[in-house]
């Protein structure tokens, strides 16, 4: 009879760990995505890291914020710039040419002004 018992209780220990694993792992699932079905016909896909390349190349070409230190973050679309410039101005034209570039949908603005 001991043994009967001893045995139930290893058997709810073990069951008492294996079902929560069991159920976490179908939470595991990997499922289509959906954002390369819900872009709009004609709407460039791309990927971040393509999209954060074109971004240095245009804010290279422009020869007021070429030598400039700013961080270029990508995120589906979204190109979010940091960093501390000299004036508003560069910040402007940051922000103007990081929007014209294709792909670009939003443009998040956390570049600061250098204090002197």
């Amino acid at each position: 009879m001991r043994y009967a018992q001893y045995i139930k209780s290893r058997l709810l220990i073990v069951a008492a760990f294996v079902f929560p694993a069991l159920v976490s792992i179908n939470g595991c699932k990997s499922t289509a995505t959906a954002s390369a079905t819900a872009t709009a016909p004609g709407a460039i896909v791309t990927d971040d890291a393509a999209l954060a390349a074109r971004v240095k190349q245009a804010l290279a070409a422009d020869p007021g914020l070429r030598s400039l230190p700013m961080s270029i973050a990508t995120y589906r679309g979204v190109v979010q710039l940091s960093g501390y410039l000299d004036s508003d101005v560069q910040i402007q034209e940051a922000l103007a040419v990081t929007g014209g570039v294709a792909g670009v949908h939003t443009v998040s603005n956390d570049l600061h002004i250098r204090p002197k």
